[in-house]
Order: structure tokens, then sequence, then C-alpha cells
């Protein structure tokens, strides 16, 4: 009897375990995965663009697979069963005016040497004073910015001379328009082009209909035609660039007005995510979510335009991951304590507005939540490849996934590199709502493998199904986020914020 015991006691210890990946043959998996991403990434689905056919055709196939292996509803809806709706506002550049007077006299120049952008529907600016700010390395007092138009020069020395675009700059004009400038209008005085600029914010610009009120003004003017506005003044380029370098320089106004307009030509979008629930023992203890972004381009963004960009590695190996956690969940005998939301986004290539979207209006309270794991581009790494952490050090999760790891004897990476990428996943949106969430994935083990496939297929036509997609890596990781969902779905084992607030 006591030997029965002992007996009946390990298995149901077994129940609580899951094989370690490295024990377990993946073969059947990686078919199984390769199946899903064939179909996601295939002609039929065009790229899975938002408000398109292939997003209707992806959210069927979704949903039938969610459906199929026995998961309900995530919504908690009943006027919207799986499908939540995300409403996106997209805006185009239409139109560009800009003038600029010296003591009510009309200086000189081509419209076609400035160009003129606005978040909004319409921004307008009317006889605004001009204020030198430099390369903007200090920002001035909000009395030195409010209602005045902010000149900027872009060059800092940093740019490459094929670059139409600097994160720097970009960071310099929305700090200036926090600070109170009614406008910013930077002088490219260095590598990057206007037709660069232009090309490059011609693409329409997406944004959640709640947050699509803005009208912040930027504007791009050519080096020699601020140049000729300042020719019947006081200052000159060569001046302004010689002054902006002293280090005891401070900003100053200029003796000009600008009037400025911009406007965008206005469209919406109406798409969806798509949430499943694996229903829990204690669904009062809290919930694990699994999440995904479902869609890409469509027609690849510039310069491979009217190209269909399929999105294999990104993100089709992404959701075919999480459905085949999500199936494996369901059949752990007993089941879990926590519930389990399973979500496929919409709108993360356009700025994680799926994700945004679901921290807005989540089906249950966010601090009900007690660990979010994203999975994104995980055909990239062969097996054996080290698990990379993108939010390590940033959630109370690290020792649970520490814990996993060694249980699973999976290699955890030390890295914190992977962290440069944090803003470029959903889990970055929910982190900003305060929901821990990370990305734990072997794509992100070997940095250099991943900046290859950034520097190659990401984001191209060459984001397809080939010899170069790696599901070893992949594979594992599905077993690895198998148990890593068990483990924080265990209310003894990781009894989460929820608990701790109910004591």
């Amino acid at each position: 009897m006591r030997g029965a015991a002992c007996l009946a006691a390990l298995g149901v210890a077994m129940l609580c375990l899951v094989t370690p990946a490295s024990a377990r043959p993946d073969k059947a998996l990686q078919e199984q995965l390769l199946a899903h991403i064939k179909i996601l990434a295939s002609d039929d689905f065009a790229g899975r663009e938002p408000g398109t056919a292939g997003e209707t055709k992806t959210l069927r196939y979704i949903g039938k697979q969610l459906y199929d292996m026995g998961l309900v509803s995530g919504t908690n809806q009943p006027g919207n069963p799986w499908f939540a709706p995300v409403k996106l506002v997209g805006r185009e550049p239409a139109g560009s005016v800009a003038q600029f007077f010296r003591r009510g006299r009309v200086l000189p120049v081509a419209q076609g040497d400035v160009l003129m952008l606005t978040s909004g529907r319409r921004g307008l600016v009317q006889g605004a004073p001009v204020v030198f700010v430099g390369r903007g390395a200090a920002i001035p007092p909000r009395a030195e910015l409010a209602g005045r138009v902010a000149v900027l020069l872009d060059d800092d020395g940093a740019l490459k001379p094929e670059a139409d675009y600097s994160s720097a700059a970009h960071a310099r004009q929305n700090a200036l328009l926090a600070g109170g400038a009614a406008a910013v209008l930077t002088v490219l005085d260095g590598q990057r082009t206007l037709a660069g600029i232009a090309a490059r914010r011609k693409r329409t610009a997406y944004a959640l209909a709640s947050e699509a009120q803005g009208g912040d003004m930027e504007g791009y003017i050519a080096a020699p035609a601020f140049a000729q506005l300042l020719a019947s003044g006081p200052d000159s380029l060569a001046s302004l660039q010689r002054e902006a370098g002293r280090p005891d320089f401070v900003a100053r106004p200029l003796d000009i007005t600008a009037s400025l307009e911009a406007t965008t030509r206005e469209t919406v979008i109406r798409t969806h995510n798509i949430i499943g629930r694996l229903p829990g023992r204690k669904p009062e203890r809290g919930a694990v979510l699994l999440m995904a972004h479902w869609d890409h381009f469509g027609q690849c963004p510039p310069p491979n335009q009217r190209v269909i960009c399929h999105g294999a590695v990104d993100n089709a190996s992404g959701v075919a991951a999480m459905l085949e956690v999500a199936r494996r969940l369901t059949r752990i005998p007993g089941g879990l304590d926590r519930d389990v939301y399973v979500v496929a986004t919409t709108g993360e290539e356009i700025g994680l507005l799926g994700a945004e979207a679901f921290a807005e209006n989540p089906p249950i309270p966010l601090k009900n939540i007690v660990a979010g794991f994203n999975i994104d581009s995980v055909a990239i790494a062969p097996a054996g490849t080290a698990l990379g952490v993108v939010g390590k050090g940033m959630t109370p999760l690290d020792n649970g996934i520490a814990t996993v790891a060694r249980e699973q004897k999976r290699k955890l990476s030390d890295s914190t590199a992977p962290n440069l990428y944090i803003k470029r996943q959903d889990g970055w949106a929910l982190m900003a709502h305060d929901l821990p969430a990370v990305m734990v994935t072997s794509a992100y083990g070997e940095i250099a493998r991943l900046e290859n496939f950034f520097g190659n297929g990401y984001h191209n036509a060459a984001d397809v199904v080939g010899p170069e997609l790696e599901l070893g890596g992949a594979a594992e990781d599905v077993a690895f986020h198998v148990a890593l969902v068990q483990y924080f779905a265990d209310t003894l084992r990781y009894p989460g914020a929820v608990d701790q607030r109910s004591r």
C-alpha cells in the first residue's frame, strides 16, 4: 500500500511538470508549425493586412483553430464573441504650405523646398515668431517656446548618407513640441534630404481612433532655402551653425515669423483582435496571457512596393507557436488553476496598436493578469539555442522564468541585449500599462543571428516559407512556453500579485 501511494504521488507530481524539451522529439511539432506557417504566409492570405480580405481569412483560421482545440471566447462580451473590434484611423500627408515674413515683408521660398506635416487632420500656425534652438541639445523654457516655431538644425554628425530617418532627431522634435512649440522646423543641413523624408512619410500613419485627435506640426526645409530666407537679415546659416556649436549656446529669436499649414487625408480601418480563453479551475486567482500579432503589411513598404510581404517569420511563426502552446495546454490532465487568455493582435506592424487596444479595453482587469508572454518571429534559431528574454530585469517574472529554465534544462542567456528591442514588440504596450509582459525566445538567444534576419528577410519580400525558415528553436520554444504557462498558472508555485492583494 505504501508503494502504491508513492507511485500515485509520483504520478500526480508528473502531471505538474512538462517533459524537458531536450528529452522529447520535436519533428512532429515542427511539421505542425510549418503547416500553420504555410497557410498564414500563403499568397491566398496576401500578407495579412488589417482591414482586407487577408484579415478575414486570418481571423477565420485562428478562430477555428482555437475553437476546435476547446477554447471558449475570451472577449467576455456576448455581443462580440471571439473578435474584439479595433478601430484605426490612418492619415496620409495631403497638403503643405509655408510662408515666411520679416517685418511684414514676404520672404521668397519655393513650396517644393519645405515639407510640413501634421499628426491631425489639419495643423495651422499663423504669424508665429521663430526661435532658433540650435541642435536641440537643451529644451528652452516653455515661456520661450509657447506659440513659437522652433528652428532646429539636423546635422548631428551621426547620420549615414542614405539615411532618411533619425530617431534622435525625431526625439528632439517631440521634446520641443512637448515643451510648448507650436511647430518644429528642421533645417536639413546634414545627410538627410527632403526627397528622402517625403518618401518615408508618404506612407499612411495609423493610430487608435481614441488617440487620433492630435495636431502636432513638424516641418523640414532644405538648407539652401533656409539660407536664402536669412540672406537679407543679420544672420546666415553658417553663423547659426557656428553659434549652435558653442558650449554656451542658448536659444534665441530670429527676426522672422512664419505661417505654416499641413493637412492629411483620413481613412478608417475596422480591424480585430481575436481572444480565446482556456478556463482554469480558479479564475478568481487571475490569468496568464499568451499573445502574438497576426498582422503584416500586405504589400511591402518602400522600396519593395507592389510585392506581397508574406511575413512567414514575422509573424506567422509566432502565431503558429502560440496555437501549438495553447493546444498542448488543453491536454494537461485536470487543467490549470488560472485562466489562460490567448490573444492574436492586429496592428503591431503599424505601432503595436492591437496590443494597445487590448490594454485599453481588456476582457478582465489588467491587474488580474499575473504574467504575459508575447511570441514574435520565433522561426530564426536552431534547436539548442539559448533563450533570450526581452524585458529581462523589468518585471517580477525573472525568477519564475529562471526556475522553469532549470526544470526544462534550457540555457537562459544572461545578456540584456534583447532589451534593446523592447519597444519593437507588443509586450511593450502591455508594460506601459503596468502589465508584467516579456518575450522569452531562442530567436533572441544569439543577437547576431537575429540581426542577420533584421538585415535580410525582415519586413520585405524575402520573409517567405523557404530553406531559411528555422523551426528547431521554434519547436523548443513551444515546449518551453507550455511549461512556462503551467508554472505561472499554478497558484501554489506562483501566488502572484492578485493573491497578494487579496490577503
